[in-house]
């Protein structure tokens, strides 16, 4: 055989051979994503919570029940749109917070726009004041859950030693295509009163999930665990770095680490998913462990994540031009959340 002496004829061969091996793989992509819906709500009073001040109860009566069914649409259409330009299809996993109840979610699933994937739901109640809780959305033909569970936070007041009622932060662990993973459904402590002195309650709704996500590691060290979730914390606030104790660069993650791919965009790149006040912050975060960056693709691994904020979602003119665009703003023709949604794309190997 006639060898080949020339360095750079050799390198050239081994770059050709590279580029058609990546060239014959094919790859799986799934949508994992998460969506504040602000104030899902039906048309119902429940005395048992404080729904008057929800934007449909505020309506006429004969007007909620047009409301109610616009919402739903609205809300749907998001969903399905959310990665749908990459994937050909809706999100595989999708965590919601601020709906009032599983029946909310058993309407949002059967709207036309998702009817057809065969969402399942997992919802618990939650002890939160508003009566607004967390939910994960899973198409059932892609994900394949194996166990839920609800994690109470206990904070209280530092003046009245009262307790202070939150959601609950929803476990759910199962087989996403045949891969293991657990993931995360939050909707932080908000900063009503200001975010310095609201603060701590955000740093303990930080520290119960590390905690959960520390138990999955003490069974498994190489678990695969997403927390996602409205924070009402920016990625560089105490409660994400501190006491979450996430990284910004996937470099620095070590085993057993946490990588949110959000930090940079909010600190390079100046991102956010809802405005307040003239300015923008990055509440809704995806942020995952460290076996979601290997590059062994055997395995679900992660490829990227973005916020989608597109032009229908967002205000035209005036003062909040640019931001997302309400429904009690755009009235009963329009509207959607005053948050955007975030998503993640994860990949493997066919």
């Amino acid at each position: 055989m006639k060898k080949i002496k020339h360095p750079l004829l050799v390198l050239f061969v081994l770059v050709l051979m590279s580029v058609n091996a990546q060239e014959k793989k094919k790859y799986k992509i799934h949508t994992v994503a998460f969506y504040n819906l602000e104030n899902l709500f039906d048309t119902i009073n429940d005395t048992t919570k404080y729904d008057e001040a929800s934007p449909i109860m505020e309506l006429n009566e004969s007007l909620r029940a047009e409301a109610y069914k616009r919402k739903l649409h609205n809300m749907a259409k998001v969903v399905a749109d959310i990665g749908h330009a990459d994937t050909k299809n809706t999100p595989a996993i999708i965590g919601v917070s601020e709906v009032e109840n599983r029946q909310v979610l058993v309407d949002l699933v059967n709207e036309p726009e998702l009817l057809q994937k065969d969402y399942g739901i997992i919802h618990f109640d939650s002890p939160d004041k508003r009566g607004i809780d967390v939910a994960l959305l899973y198409q059932k033909a892609l994900f394949k859950p194996i166990d839920s569970s609800s994690h109470e936070l206990l904070i209280y007041d530092d003046s009245t030693r009262e307790r202070v009622y939150t959601r609950d932060q929803l476990l759910v662990s199962g087989k996403l295509d045949g891969d293991l993973i657990h993931v995360i459904v939050n909707h932080w402590p908000s900063r009503s009163g200001g975010e310095a002195r609201s603060r701590f309650k955000r740093v303990a709704a930080g520290k119960l999930n590390k905690r959960i996500i520390d138990s999955l590691q003490s069974i498994d060290p190489y678990a695969k665990v997403l927390t996602m979730g409205d924070f009402n914390d920016n990625p560089t606030n105490d409660s994400m770095k501190k006491a979450l104790k996430t990284e910004a660069d996937k470099e620095d993650v070590k085993l057993k680490g946490i990588y949110n791919p959000y930090e940079n965009q909010y600190k390079k790149m100046g991102l956010g998913t809802t405005g307040y006040r003239d300015a923008w912050s990055l509440f809704d975060m995806i942020a995952f462990t460290q076996p979601f960056l290997e590059k062994d693709y055997s395995s679900f691994r992660f490829y990227k994540a973005g916020i989608f904020n597109k032009s229908y979602l967002t205000n035209k003119e005036g003062r909040y031009k640019g931001y997302p665009l309400r429904m009690i703003d755009a009235g009963l023709s329009g509207g959607y959340s005053d948050h955007f949604p975030v998503y993640i794309y994860l990949i493997k190997e066919e």
